[in-house]
């Protein structure tokens, strides 16, 4: 068995990843949006930083055979084009980042943007206006740049997405889709700067399976006249898991 398979398996706080991902796969099935949210506060208190992004990019990739097949018809493509395409303009800096802050300040910024997400999300925030290219293109930058630096590469455009007035099941599949594949567009960007070591790579081999299964369970679980329920569930998984990841613990 390889060395950095065995080092993974012997991972003292394994079995709170392996916990950690299904319930952040669970949560992206039906919400669309979250795994991150759940997942990285819960990680980064386990593995350092730079390993807990990697990792978790690395399993997310199965949504593009869970999740992703279903939620593509409904998906506005020119929007993900735009978005994505600023995504990747930012990710390098946001990288740059994470490479160079210390380990706290990175573990206080996940938490904190997680946090700040989720009262805005229970604060209602809307947009006045349908968003333009201009709007989208900005949205994308911001999104490489705090992905790119905490992994976190929801908060500013599940805000964004929430926002545009679209119905759940389009607003659900735009940011399923392009949560799916800025994790793609993030891992060669991590490599490039060192940052996705064989350790990272392991773990996230063995994060993939409880990560589908949570996928498959979401989506099963996804009903749009039922949708406040399933919002205010992960609400609160994503708001117990920011407050665990806060480094007072450590």
């Amino acid at each position: 068995m390889p060395e950095g398979l065995l080092a993974a398996l012997a991972l003292p706080g394994l079995f709170w990843l392996l916990g950690a991902v299904f319930v952040a796969g669970t949560v992206y099935g039906f919400a669309g949006f979250g795994a991150a949210l759940v997942f990285l506060p819960v990680a980064v208190a386990v593995v350092p930083p730079e390993i807990a992004i990697g990792a978790f990019s690395l399993s997310a990739l199965v949504s593009l055979a869970t999740v992703v097949p279903r939620a593509w018809p409904l998906v506005e493509k020119p929007a993900l084009g735009q978005l994505l395409l600023a995504a990747m303009l930012g990710f390098p800096a946001g990288i740059w980042a994470l490479r160079t802050w210390e380990e706290a300040a990175i573990r206080w910024t996940v938490s904190g943007v997680v946090l700040v997400t989720l009262a805005a999300l229970l604060a209602g925030w809307r947009m006045r206006s349908a968003p333009r290219a201009g709007a989208r293109l900005g949205v994308g930058l911001a999104t490489g740049l705090v992905g790119g630096a905490t992994g976190l590469t929801g908060p500013v455009v599940i805000l964004f997405n929430l926002g545009a007035g679209a119905a759940a099941a389009v607003t659900r599949a735009n940011t399923l889709v392009f949560l799916t594949l800025s994790s793609l567009l993030l891992l060669p960007q991590l490599w490039l700067q060192g940052l996705l070591p064989p350790a990272a790579l392991w773990l996230g081999l063995l994060l993939v399976v409880p990560y589908a299964l949570g996928n498959r369970v979401g989506q099963a679980l996804f009903d749009p006249a039922a949708e406040a329920v399933y919002a205010r569930t992960a609400h609160a998984i994503i708001a117990a898991s920011a407050l665990a990841g806060l480094p007072v613990w450590s």
